[in-house]
């Protein structure tokens, strides 16, 4: 319709064409041989604005109901197409989701730690073997008092030898009874956590599928998790994409970086982006540097991810690219500063299968046994000897040898004390070992060796005292010389200004 228009007013030359947009008016000024002369400024606002508010006049046959509705569909149709994208491409499912996730992980973990301390009561040892909250529940609903943990059967739960660990701390537990009434609250609370965990997960599974399709090449080199975050904070991809590396690497940790400015204080170096696999693999001052490296490259990962036209020019067509090719920059890039961190740091890297580095499988389980029994604590009250000492149920060797009360120490230097005590143990190690004359020569070989070593570091140490004292009595005396000379000056000075009074 534009163009039909323009094409009938193209020879008009007295006339000006008002036009709403400025942007639309400098376009229609470039058309070659167009002697029109559109005008777009603050006037035709006006103009515009007239005509809206009078259109019912204007046009006679125009029904003011009408007019509304025409407004009404055609700021829908306006909307519309501004918001014509991918649903693939929408980045509030990912703000929402990482809001949640925070959430949920926060009352998930209140709610196991009450279900832990709640049940504790009836069965303390329990909390000791059984580290993962998911587990603890299930066991929880699974057993219901303590009393039924021998009959129950846990091996959908938990492996044979953690199952035999739950069911003998449950016959000696020193826990208190609780009624069915508490019982059942205590259950109640454990399907809460049981619930929410599920539902965790499964919000998780979502966050990465989203990311994967929003954000390939920023999920490639932070993670999801990472990616999503920085999402959030920015308000969306476009924001984030808006924005230099330098804000990316300090995202976050606003509150420090402006302190850090007003105080005159070093700026800081990391903000959200510290938690990506990369920068934890680094170490020290390597830190920094992997950081701005990674907020570089994932400036331009993001800007591939925002402005691209995937899932919109070529929806339902075959130029739609793999994952593969999305996520290839992402992928590049991260091959690159694990190149860089290789050679920073000097050794290779954990490989890890995702970027976030979280792992996939659940934590193993660790039974922790309670301490032995020790007879030498107790208080002897006759002459009993104490009990020995044994370790995995063999003696411990003796590591003190008994001195007779008769022999008397005499005092030494302590390089004297120290080849006394190295002898000793050197006569206890040869006692313990097989009497053969090869074990005794090469034991007083050794204390040769470490003799003369002794008697080098005592040499060094007095020959380093007198070179020390010798400059010190070089100085002393050059300061004394100078101290002469100036006094000599000074009576040479005083004769001649005495012998020049005189001749005058």
């Amino acid at each position: 319709m534009l163009s039909n228009l323009l094409s009938e007013l193209k020879d008009e030359s007295k006339s000006a064409l008002a036009v709403a947009d400025p942007k639309l008016g400098n376009a229609i000024t470039q058309i070659p041989g167009l002697s029109l002369k559109p005008v777009s400024d603050s006037s035709t606002a006006d103009v515009f604005r007239a005509i809206r508010e009078h259109m019912s006049s204007l046009i006679p046959d125009l029904i003011p109901a009408e007019a509304d509705s025409t407004r009404l569909g055609l700021s829908h149709s306006l909307s519309r197409h501004k918001l014509k994208f991918s649903p693939d491409k929408v980045d509030t499912m990912i703000i929402q989701s990482i809001a949640s996730l925070d959430v949920l992980d926060k009352q998930l973990n209140t709610y196991a730690m009450r279900v832990k301390e709640w049940y504790g009561w009836h069965f303390p040892e329990l909390a000791k073997i059984l580290n993962d909250n998911l587990v603890y529940a299930k066991v929880v609903l699974k057993m219901g008092f303590r009393s039924n943990g021998r009959d129950a059967d846990f091996s959908e739960i938990l492996p044979e030898e953690i199952e035999t660990a739950v069911k003998a701390a449950a016959e000696i537990s020193m826990g208190t009874d609780i009624t069915e009434e508490d019982l059942e609250t205590i259950s109640a609370l454990a399907e809460q956590v049981i619930d929410l965990t599920e539902h965790r997960q499964n919000l998780s599974h979502y966050l990465t599928t989203r990311m994967q399709a929003l954000a390939p090449n920023l999920t490639a080199l932070v993670g999801e998790l990472v990616g999503a975050r920085l999402i959030a904070h920015a308000g969306s991809l476009t924001n984030l994409a808006k924005a230099p590396g330098s804000t990316i690497q300090i995202l976050g940790a606003e509150k420090a970086l402006f302190r850090a400015l007003k105080t005159k204080h070093d700026t800081p170096k990391y903000g959200l982006i510290y938690h990506a696999s990369l920068i934890g693999q680094a170490t020290g001052k390597n830190k920094g540097k992997i950081a701005r490296m990674l907020a570089a490259k994932s400036a331009l990962g993001l800007r591939v991810d925002a402005l691209s036209t995937w899932g919109v020019s070529s929806e339902g067509s075959a130029s739609e690219p793999t994952e593969e090719e999305k996520s290839e920059l992402g992928r590049a890039a991260r091959a690159t500063i694990e190149r860089r961190l290789r050679t920073l740091e000097g050794k290779p890297l954990k490989s890890s299968g995702n970027a976030n580095d979280i792992p996939i499988t659940a934590p193993k389980f660790d039974v922790k046994e309670a301490r032995k029994y020790n007879p030498d604590a107790d208080g002897l009250t006759g002459d009993e000897p104490a009990a020995k000492a044994q370790v995995n149920g063999t003696p411990k060797k003796k590591l003190v040898q008994e001195v007779d009360e008769d022999v008397t120490m005499a005092d030494g230097d302590d390089s004297d004390s120290e080849s006394e005590s190295d002898e000793e143990v050197s006569k206890m190690d040869v006692s313990s070992t097989p009497n053969t004359k090869a074990a005794k020569k090469a034991e007083k070989e050794a204390k040769k060796a470490r003799k003369a070593e002794r008697a080098a570091k005592r040499e060094a140490k007095a020959a380093k005292k007198a070179a020390k004292e010798a400059k010190k009595a070089a100085d002393k005396s050059s300061k004394d010389d100078g101290k002469k000379r100036k006094r000599d000056d000074g009576e040479d000075k005083s004769e001649k200004k005495k012998k020049k009074k005189s001749k005058d």
